[in-house]
């Protein structure tokens, strides 16, 4: 009987020993390859929580609100941060408001789309850099399909307020003194109009959403940066795109930094992060940005929503 115990032991070990030996790997439990192959485990790169942490990590970062109803920040700033450890804190508003943030010490740099404004920040000594222009897209003016006004096939924007002027339709201005607010009154000088006093004209003192919006809900005519239309498409059944790609109606978007000693403050003792500043401007201006700005509303859209001026 011991014997044969003895046997069983002996036989169970030489099936163990053969099992072992012809086991290969399950293919399942290796990493797969971008093309649905498997391959070796290539060294990761670091993650966010590796890069350093900047001694002054914070940026403050006022702009205009198209770039940021558009969708084009959110997209942006997240693979900036990764890179740089930076947190920028954006504060949106109209071109006028986001430089008021800046010539209070608010803001530690601009993306505006107003140029006159822009460089009147210069001029009063609170910029710490040229105007950087970088890229554009183009004002347009949506209304209802039917186009009472006629303006679908005009030549300029300005004879496109004025024929606007000579109907019932209604034009709703943001009223801001934002850079599509100031662009819009360009226009209307340009076309010898002074509409404020019209009951056909309305001023909601608001951003391009909530002025959309209100023009959709009246059918009306408004200018808006045709980046945040497409963006809010499916909430305005009621306007499409009536002109665009005017030579009046191109909207240049440029950076600018903060001087804490310029002259402007006269004195005052203003704190801005200008290391910081300085390395979204110069990430805003790079080849990896300019990649993802071209690529922004392809998928979606079939189009860019912003262009890269060239360099």
């Amino acid at each position: 009987m011991k014997k044969f115990i003895s046997l069983l032991l002996v036989f169970a070990l030489v099936f163990a020993f053969a099992a072992c030996a012809g086991k290969t790997e399950d293919p399942s439990t290796e990493p797969a390859a971008s093309d649905g192959t498997s391959e070796p485990v290539s060294e990761a790169e670091p993650s966010a929580s590796e890069v350093p942490s900047p001694e002054n990590p914070v940026i403050r970062l006022a702009t205009t609100t198209s770039v940021n109803d558009s969708g084009l920040l959110p997209y942006l700033l997240p693979a900036f941060e990764a890179k740089t450890g930076y947190k920028v804190e954006v504060a949106s508003a109209g071109t006028g408001i986001a430089i008021g943030y800046a010539k209070s010490g608010d803001a530690d740099l601009l993306l505006v789309h107003s140029k006159k404004q822009e460089e009147a920040f210069i001029e009063e000594g609170y910029a710490s850099t040229e105007r950087l222009s970088f890229m554009y897209n183009y004002f347009v003016i949506v209304g209802p399909e039917a186009d009472p006004a006629g303006i679908k096939d005009l030549a300029s924007a300005a004879d496109c307020f004025t024929a606007i002027s000579k109907v019932d339709t209604g034009f709703v201005s943001r009223g801001d003194n934002s850079g599509t607010h100031n662009k819009e009154t360009g226009i209307w000088e340009t076309a010898g109009i002074d509409p404020t006093a019209e009951s056909w004209y309305q001023s909601v003192g608001s951003g391009m959403g909530d002025t959309l919006i209100k023009t959709n809900e009246m059918s009306a005519y408004t200018l808006t940066d045709k980046a945040t239309f497409l963006s809010m498409k499916d909430k305005l059944p009621n306007l499409v795109i009536l002109k665009e790609e005017a030579d009046d109606m191109k909207n240049t978007y440029s950076l600018l930094g903060v001087d804490p000693k310029g002259a402007g403050f006269k004195g005052a003792e203003i704190t801005v992060n200008t290391e910081g500043a300085n390395a979204l401007i110069e990430w805003m201006l790079s080849d990896e940005a300019a990649d993802l700005i071209a690529k922004y509303g392809v998928e979606q859209y079939g189009e860019p929503l912003f262009f890269l001026l060239e360099k």
